[in-house]
């Protein structure tokens, strides 16, 4: 068993601050925009780059993205009678791969850059999550080996695994202990995951910290070599104001690895002991002494030293299969409407298709130039 990865991944907090009246005009106007297209558009402000979306939500007017480092930013309409204007949201690629210190010197920039002013007590953090990501090919998640209060709630997931030859019918993927938006703590498989859900820069992630090791990268077709299990401490609001008064930098700074070592040790992943009914003598799994490990540790400035340029090109190459599968298939579609034969198909897709995009192409330039540039502007931030 090897960490191959481990820091914060998700972080969202609150600022008590309107943005100005000029701001919302331009956002109001670009929002507009956005509707009619029923697509995001460009917004630049300040020199801050991002997408607008064409809706808003949960009382926030507007919605904004930060490009592939997943920000997202909510801003209400100014209102004198609710300080608490601002929403921003940080998500894993962002704190995997530049960590927590990067991005809140990027929250403070963007919003200097917005023209919005604040102090350190108008913030309020309203959740954090920990990871810790474990390379363990052989362990195999079981619900009961946890220890855990009688009262906190517990969900399994077990999923059907036709590799299995033992007979089985299936292996567990995930338990979650706990509630949000109190504390809860999950165990699942990760490569699972980011197989399902097509993310293919975790694969990079791992192999950074592996090199850093002077180890093998991961071979992500091999499950029985690369099977990554995760760890995620979630500290909800509750838990981090009532619990343990965490609102602002300075308190998150002071008081989260004691959350973290408190979660860790209220929840515990053990070794049954048949010859001993007391559940809370038993000792803790390997796997959880190492995930337990880094509690230790200063967990602000955990990340992966993935280059940016790389995240970038995991991103457009990833852009670039998703459309040339929809090409794929619409090309298909349309051999199979025109009565192609399966053995004719590859050259029918060379002979055809290519002579009539370029047809379509040159058959109204100015259409084509200006979805070429409605394309280069959508995915700006990662061409």
């Amino acid at each position: 068993m090897h960490i191959v990865h481990c820091g914060f991944d998700t972080l969202a907090l609150s600022i008590e601050t309107n943005i100005s009246q000029e701001l919302f005009a331009l956002l109001d106007a670009e929002r507009e925009k956005a509707e009619e297209a029923r697509a995001p558009v460009p917004f630049t402000y300040g020199g801050a780059d991002f997408d607008l979306l064409p809706y808003g939500g949960n009382g926030y007017r507007f919605i904004l993205k930060g490009g592939p480092l997943d920000v997202t930013w909510f801003i209400k309409k100014p209102n004198a009678r609710d300080g608490w204007g601002i929403r921003v949201s940080v998500g894993s690629t962002f704190l995997a791969t530049q960590g927590l210190g990067h991005a809140r010197a990027y929250i403070d920039k963007t919003l200097t850059r917005l023209g919005v002013r604040y102090g350190p007590q108008q913030i309020s953090i309203a959740r954090a999550d920990f990871c810790v990501d474990i390379l363990a090919p052989d362990f195999e998640l079981q619900p009961e080996n946890f220890v855990i209060h009688s009262h906190t709630n517990r969900a399994d997931h077990l999923v059907a695994d036709d590799t299995r030859s033992n007979g089985k019918s299936g292996r567990y993927t995930s338990v979650t202990v706990g509630k949000m938006p109190g504390r809860q703590v999950i165990v699942y498989d990760k490569r699972r995951e980011v197989i399902d859900r097509q993310k293919p820069l975790w694969w990079d992630i791992w192999d950074a910290n592996l090199a850093r090791d002077d180890l093998p990268a991961l071979d992500p077709t091999d499950a029985t070599s690369s099977r990554v299990w995760r760890v995620e401490i979630r500290a909800g609001k509750d838990l981090l104001k009532d619990r343990w008064q965490i609102r602002t930098w300075e308190q998150f700074d002071a008081l989260f690895g004691d959350l973290v070592a408190e979660a860790v040790q209220k929840i515990r992943y053990c070794e049954p002991d048949p010859s001993d009914s007391n559940r809370a003598r038993w000792r803790n799994h390997p796997f959880w002494e190492l995930a337990t490990s880094v509690a230790s540790e200063d967990l602000l400035e955990m990340r992966s030293h993935v280059d940016p340029d790389k995240i970038k090109y995991v991103h457009r190459k990833e852009h670039i299969r998703l459309i040339l599968a929809q090409i794929t298939g619409n090309s298909i579609t349309v051999a199979a409407l025109e009565g192609v034969k399966d053995p004719d198909l590859s050259n029918w897709l060379v002979e055809n298709m290519g002579p009539r995009l370029k047809e379509e192409a040159e058959a109204n330039r100015k259409r084509a130039a200006n979805k070429l540039n409605e394309a280069k502007s959508r995915y700006r931030f990662v061409g």
